[in-house]
């Protein structure tokens, strides 16, 4: 810009929103969009009244997020909360398979998984369930509040809110037994917890898929301004074939002008956009990949007898080799590059160790902690006592016995050692069912022994399920009075 050209404003952060209504359309990503949506939504509906025998004193509802008991249930798997990690390795796994899955194929999950594209689907089919298609439901938008405008846009808010309903009550089923909290719910019995998580989810579906829609894509999620900088040149994502359709012009009848583009100007692709972008006009932030657009070009293009793909999955490297006329690289070698690869190993690393990890996990769950002050007690006949804090946790869902037990080191008699509990005789402890209990443990050594005359001796401690063969160990420190 020169000084004597007067400067631009500069874009507003902020435009208000334009309706958008989509024209429907039919296709393969139509039909992959649909398929897609009915199986997330029953999964999502359906979980929380799948049934699990876990046995008694357990929870029978097969995936249950116990906050109450600190528990994450998951058909055979328990998470206790000192497992966390598990749910954060989950995590890391989700973030890696988005960081994955745009690097070799852009926004499909925007497009196509996503929930806000899940609901805002939804709520687009019954408003033209309700208003009719495109046109309808933009003379509708355009007429003055006439009976029949205020009977259509009521039965269409009405099954919204249904439907931000059933959303945030399957919400809050995952939480706590569904059947039971079902009928305090109907009875009015429930927690105002429950019901202010309802109201607040029936609300927030409500203006999400029916009035915010691309908004929420545009300037509350970050991830569109997030995927530059996991998508290169080899990422296959949505584009027009410029130089195939320009330049544009209206299809003629009878008439054939080989200076003309294949694409006739048509609106198609921008009709049913669900963000309201032309993608003729290249990659833009809105554009979440839905191929829509793709499914409206091709029915064009089947009708003026011209190939399919002038709107297409592509990617960038392949538009210097399709404009000199030779075939594109083949789509394998797109995706399997160093970036994918990278992504794919770290991703299922993380979930092979979680997996590991899971199998791994000892089924008895406890820890020692030696107490500090005194290091140790020398009794009147010269024994050396260290005290230490138990802490058992029965996972089980009853009443279990544990027996615990000590282990001597490599060259130290073992009758040299004894322990207690409480300071009483005996070395076994009952837990109550899913509880953690602290016991006060004493570890003797008999006088003059080696692990009485030794600094800092290592020792193995062990606890055994008596209903059963499960035990595991730990080690810890015995401290003794060096000479």
């Amino acid at each position: 810009m020169t000084s004597s050209e007067p400067a631009s404003d500069p874009p507003p952060l902020y435009a208000a929103r334009e309706p958008v209504f989509p024209r429907r359309v039919k296709g393969s990503f139509r039909t992959l969009k649909w398929v897609l949506m009915a199986v997330m939504l029953g999964i999502y509906y359906v979980t929380p009244w799948i049934r699990w025998d876990r046995g008694p004193e357990l929870p029978d509802q097969a995936v249950l997020l116990d906050l109450a008991n600190r528990r994450f249930f998951f058909f055979m798997i328990e998470i206790w909360p000192h497992e966390f990690y598990f749910v954060a390795g989950l995590l890391i796994m989700a973030g890696l398979g988005l960081f994955l899955f745009t690097s070799a194929l852009g926004r499909v999950w925007c497009g196509y998984a996503c929930p806000q594209t899940v609901w805002t689907d939804l709520f687009i089919l019954v408003e033209r369930w309700v208003e009719g298609d495109r046109n309808a439901r933009i003379r509708l938008l355009r007429q003055n509040w006439t009976a029949e405008k205020i009977r259509k846009r009521l039965t269409k808010w009405t099954l919204w809110l249904l439907i931000g309903v059933a959303t945030g009550g399957a919400w809050v089923f995952y939480f706590t037994d569904a059947p039971q909290l079902l009928v305090d719910l109907v009875h009015g019995t429930a927690s105002p917890i429950a019901y202010t998580t309802i109201a607040v989810a029936t609300l927030t579906t409500f203006a999400f898929g029916g009035f915010a829609r691309e908004q929420i894509c545009i300037y509350a999620c970050p991830w569109p301004r997030i995927q530059a900088a996991m998508m290169d040149e080899d990422t296959i994502t949505i584009a027009y074939r410029e130089w195939r359709g320009e330049p544009r012009g209206k299809l003629k009848k009878g008439q054939h002008d080989p200076t003309q583009g294949d694409c006739i100007d048509c609106m198609a692709c921008v009709n049913v956009c669900p963000m309201g972008i032309d993608i003729r006009d290249g990659q833009q932030l809105e554009c979440i990949t839905c191929g829509l657009c793709i499914d409206a070009c091709n029915e064009t293009m089947d009708r003026i007898g011209k190939p399919r793909g002038l709107v297409d999955y592509m990617a960038l490297k392949d538009e210097a080799s399709e404009r000199a006329g030779q075939p594109a690289i083949n789509v394998w070698r797109h995706i399997l590059r160093p970036r994918t690869l990278l992504y794919f190993t770290l991703w299922g690393g993380i979930g092979v160790g979680l997996i590991v990890a899971l199998f791994m996990r000892s089924p008895i769950d406890f820890n020692i902690t030696p107490n500090r002050d005194p290091l140790f007690v020398v009794e009147p006949d010269g024994a050396i006592r260290n005290i230490y804090t138990l802490r058992l946790r029965n996972k089980a869902g009853e009443d279990a016995t544990f027996r615990v037990r000590v282990v001597a080191p490599e060259g130290i008699a073992q009758s040299s050692l004894s322990l207690s509990l409480q300071g009483q005789s005996g070395a076994t402890v009952q837990v109550p069912a899913d509880e953690t209990m602290t016991q006060r443990l004493y570890i003797m050594a008999a006088p003059g022994s080696k692990l009485a005359t030794s600094d800092r001796t290592e020792v193995q401690v062990w606890v055994e399920d008596t209903a059963n063969t499960d035990r595991a160990s730990t080690e810890t420190v015995f401290n003794g009075k060096a000479k």
